[in-house]
């Protein structure tokens, strides 16, 4: 069936508006005829088809390619690229079609594409082996990546028609690795889009309530920043600069995550904006020289606070970035943002590597930049036999690090590590085999833990043993996915070894004890000596963490079920009308085979979720479980995206009926004084009925910090508690914590 007339208006329309756009990359007639060639059998390929939402689906491939072009800035084969972007792996068209009607590099591109929604491998996660093909085309062409983040932001764009489980998968993995991977390629502007889009479908209230705030102190926030510029523009006019000025507010998404990451209120949050200007350098000085004579003629104007000077200039972030950043103290006492750069600068900033690398490719420079590095990594990972698509994944994650510090080596050499990094981190960056072998480093020349935090400017040596070796909790202090896969690595040669001794000493043990060694007397065994599997089992035993003294008296405890049902969550039924098939409480209807008994459902140790909490459903593969976990939680973005099958599709509830206590620990910060604790008291067993279990607090120069541990009915009730202690005196911050 083929499109209505109102449909083919409508991708004239599109067409039309595409061809507008091709007018900054077409130089003639062959680049007009190769990019119509490729709509025109798009066209035909997606003839009828439809999108989800009810559009015709050759809309998306338009879309993408003008994406592509105005917010990424690529040219003419990635247009084409785009358009034809989903032909080979939803049509009948094969990559041979396209090589022979457009060419091999187009073909190449088209099946870098494809290949990402392929084909997985059967022992590995659906999700992890998806990305890393998606990353395997960055040793080929990273315009296949820019693409398929432009496919991205459309669907993330079109969302609202996918099932609710659907968009937790997508908004999962795209706020894990697809907004990281467009920080790291430069796209600034792609990546906050995608945040906000995420946020839009995952917490659609919070999203309107702070946009509707935005708007709402609009008015007086550009009243302020007219106040503030007007002084640095008089400066600048002075000076004759060819410049442009402009207030930037912060995105809804990184708002709302300073609002998470420090629990406070929208109101609270100062620095809702920041000033740039960019400016059309001269061609004497430097643009380095230029940049710091305006930020001289800013703090002529401005007291700067010393400690937020950021000067990416000198040395730009690893994705291109540079600019000078500086706070200056403002009118009425509010700290404000500005930030210098140049129009080459902003163009790398906005368009990231597209522009990045135009202007590389303009100069003549024989040095390896920092973006060459990282891919040289990627390439290097990619080429790790050793290596499951779930662990690449994990791995890969931490390779997309945002802030960044300079430390130096003995010889003075620079080298960048995450903002975060440790000793450990710094040894494994030189070397695995440095890192293997670390027992202490020597910070600024004077001696350390080998886990000891690094800082920007520090210059480190590192002490080896030959006889040392990695520990499995240095996994909980690395950072980088360099530390962590040659640490990983290590263990998993060492792990194999244990479980084969393991296996041999529990085999001897039992035959001494007369036992048969059978999987009913390994199920019941393995829980009691604090392991998950059997094969944890054998490790501790090979390592000699676990001793087998006991043994005889650990076949005759009575094993016990470890599923405890502290309150009761359901899965709401659906309306009769509904399309879906209907779940009733208790029971799941995902998109696979529903279980024929109810589910267990288990809290998520990770974020600790209690009634009243929003929360999302993930079944475990092993045990059938559902786990229940904070929808913010940063876990679960992970299972989504590497497990995305495995999210249940009904919104899970929690039960009104049931009156029961829940442990909450809140951590709490302010100044001391006289009756502070009383205060603290009266407020929660007075004004609400609650119970505190155990009260921590300690005083140190006139400042107290402590943590306070209550037992609450639900999230409501913890909430008004934490608003009400907030209001005492002298209190500062109140977060919930999740211990």
């Amino acid at each position: 069936m083929g499109y209505t007339a109102e449909d083919e208006n409508l991708i004239k329309e599109k067409w039309d508006d595409l061809l507008l756009s091709c007018t900054k990359i077409c130089k003639n007639d062959e680049d007009w005829n190769f990019i119509k060639r490729a709509f025109f059998l798009a066209k035909e390929a997606h003839e009828g088809v439809r999108r989800r939402s009810g559009e015709p689906y050759l809309l998306h491939p338009i879309a993408v390619a003008k994406i592509v072009i105005e917010e990424i800035g690529l040219g003419v084969k990635s247009v084409v690229a785009a358009l034809l972007h989903d032909v080979v792996e939803d049509t009948e068209y094969s990559v041979e079609d396209m090589e022979r009607i457009f060419g091999p590099k187009i073909a190449s591109m088209v099946d870098g594409l494809t290949k990402m929604s392929g084909v997985f491998n059967a022992d590995t996660s659906e999700q992890a082996e998806y990305f890393r093909k998606v990353l395997l085309t960055l040793s080929d062409d990273v315009r296949v990546i820019l693409i398929k983040i432009a496919d991205r932001l459309h669907n993330m764009r079109t969302l609202g028609a996918m099932p609710m489980n659907k968009q937790i998968k997508i908004t999962g993995e795209t706020i894990y690795l697809f907004a990281p991977l467009a920080y790291r390629l430069g796209l600034y502007s792609i990546k906050s889009e995608l945040e906000d889009l995420c946020m839009k479908y995952r917490f659609p209230q919070q999203y309107a309530e702070i946009t509707q705030k935005l708007q709402e102190s609009e008015a007086s926030r550009r009243e302020f920043i007219n106040k503030f510029n007007a002084p640095i523009i008089a400066s600048l006019n002075r000076d004759n600069i060819n410049y442009e000025i402009s207030g930037r507010v912060k995105s809804v998404y990184s708002i709302w995550s300073k609002m998470q990451r420090k629990q406070i209120p929208f109101e609270e949050i100062y620095d809702l904006f920041a000033i740039r200007i960019v400016f059309k350098p001269l061609p004497f000085p430097s643009e380095k020289t230029q940049c710091w004579q305006i930020y001289s003629t800013i703090t002529d104007i401005y007291t700067p606070k010393p400690d937020r000077l950021r000067d990416w200039i000198s040395m730009p972030k690893a994705n291109g970035y540079e600019a000078l950043h500086s706070t200056v103290m403002g009118p009425d006492g509010v700290w404000v943002e500005v930030q210098i750069r140049t129009q080459r600068m902003e163009d790398i900033a906005e368009r990231g590597f597209a522009a990045h690398w135009k202007y590389k490719h303009a100069t003549i420079s024989q040095d390896e930049d920092e973006f060459d590095k990282w891919l040289k990594q990627i390439r290097a990972a990619l080429n790790s036999p050793t290596e499951n698509a779930v662990d690449f994944l994990d791995n890969f994650k931490l390779s997309l690090y945002t802030s960044e510090i300079v430390v130096f080596t003995p010889k003075g050499e620079a080298r960048k590590m995450p903002f975060g990094a440790t000793a450990l981190d710094f040894a494994y960056d030189i070397h695995s085999k440095i890192g293997n072998s670390a027992i202490s480093a020597k910070i600024n020349h004077k001696l350390e833990p080998i886990t000891t935090q690094i800082n920007s400017g520090d210059q480190i040596e590192i002490i080896t043993a030959d006889n040392a070796r990695p520990k499995p909790e240095w996994l909980e202090t690395v950072t980088t996915a360099k530390a962590k896969q040659s640490i990983k690595s290590f263990l998993k040669r060492e792990r194999q070894n244990n479980i084969e001794r393991g296996m041999q000493m529990l085999d001897e043990k039992m035959k001494s004890l007369n036992v048969k060694l059978s999987g009913r007397v390994l199920r019941k065994i393995t829980p009691i000596y604090d392991s998950k599997n059997k094969e944890e089992l054998y490790s501790k035993i090979g390592a000699g963490i676990v001793s087998l003294d006991n043994l005889d008296k650990a076949l005759k405890v009575n094993s016990k079920s470890k599923i405890l049902k502290f309150w009761t969550l359901f899965i709401p039924q659906k309306k009769e009308d509904e399309t879906d098939d209907a779940a009733i409480p208790g029971e799941i209807a995902p998109a696979e085979e529903a279980p024929a008994t109810e589910p267990q459902f288990e809290i998520a140790e990770c974020c600790k979720p209690i009634p009243g909490d929003k929360v999302v459903g993930y079944r475990d593969p092993a045990s059938g479980n559902i786990i229940v976990h904070k929808a913010t939680c940063d876990e679960l973005n992970r299972l989504a995206t590497q497990f995305g099958r495995n999210i249940v599709k009904e919104e899970i509830k929690w039960s009104q009926h049931k009156a029961m206590s829940y442990l909450v620990t809140t951590e709490l910060r302010g100044i001391d004084r006289q009756g502070i604790l009383l205060d603290l008291a009266k407020v929660v067993s007075a004004d609400f009925n609650i119970n505190i279990r155990e009260v921590n607090i300690h005083s140190h120069d006139g400042i107290f910090e402590g943590n306070v541990s209550l037992y609450v009915k639900d999230a409501e009730s913890l909430h008004a508690v934490m608003d009400k202690l907030r209001k005492i005196k002298g209190i500062e911050s109140v977060k919930r914590t999740l211990s």
